[in-house]
């Protein structure tokens, strides 16, 4: 494990600037870059928590404030902070922090791993869909998947999703069709569906935490992410 530096640094967005939370691990590198986006909370002790988790695998992490500032403690809190985000803004946010990421010297590769957890792994699929610079995906319990459906074929990473079985939000068929789809399009996609896991399994802050569940999770994606994320080998 790496020690990890971490700190708030701001970077080009929506015609400004937007927040973000940097971990990376000590020493120079280079090392593969990964975006972290937030759930509906916003980017709370968590989701910072899990961009230094990458740092210390010897990752830099960049997770994007796609609320700049707001943090929502309360169902309901959340649920307006992530009703009121526009998408397009939210993505040209992601796409400023991807930038970002390439920008820096230690990172390299410049094709970028990305995780989001809930309305963030919606996220990550989009972001998937529509940026040239994803080189792994990972979208755990993505709500609202289904949206993206009619654009699966514009995915060029692999994937790795994660679901559970007893998530009330999103439905095993929506999950199946969600894989189904990947399959019929030719993608490199493992989708997994873990028994006995609830909505946001991988949040070991929430009563939904699932430790078995949520550590095979993370197994998966840094295999994944360090498979897919590597310099070409010399020729």
């Amino acid at each position: 494990m790496a020690a990890v530096r971490a700190e708030m640094v701001t970077f080009p967005s929506n015609g400004g600037t937007a927040p973000g939370y940097l971990a990376r691990p000590d020493g120079n590198g280079p090392w593969p870059g990964v975006i972290v986006i937030q759930e509906w909370w916003g980017l709370e002790e968590h989701i910072k928590d899990v961009a230094r988790r990458f740092a210390a695998e010897g990752f830099v992490a960049l997770a994007p404030d796609l609320y700049h500032g707001a943090v929502a403690t309360e169902p309901d809190e959340a649920r307006k902070l992530a009703m009121a985000m526009q998408l397009d803004a939210a993505m040209r946010d992601i796409q400023g922090a991807i930038n970002y990421l390439k920008s820096l010297p230690e990172v390299s590769p410049k094709k970028i791993g990305v995780i989001g957890f809930c309305m963030g792994g919606r996220l990550a699929v989009h972001t998937a869909i529509r940026s040239a610079d994803v080189g792994a995906v990972a979208p755990f319990y993505p709500g609202g998947v289904d949206g993206a459906f009619g654009e699966l074929d514009k995915i060029q990473a692999p994937i790795f999703a994660a679901f559970g079985d007893q998530d009330q939000g999103i439905p095993l068929d929506v999950v199946e069709r969600f894989r189904q789809l990947l399959q019929q399009h030719g993608k490199q996609a493992e989708v997994k569906v873990y028994p006995g896991a609830p909505h946001a399994f991988f949040n070991d802050t929430r009563p939904s935490y699932r430790p078995e569940a949520a550590a095979d999770a993370w197994q998966k994606v840094l295999a994944l992410f360090r498979s897919a994320l590597r310099e070409p080998a010399a020729v």
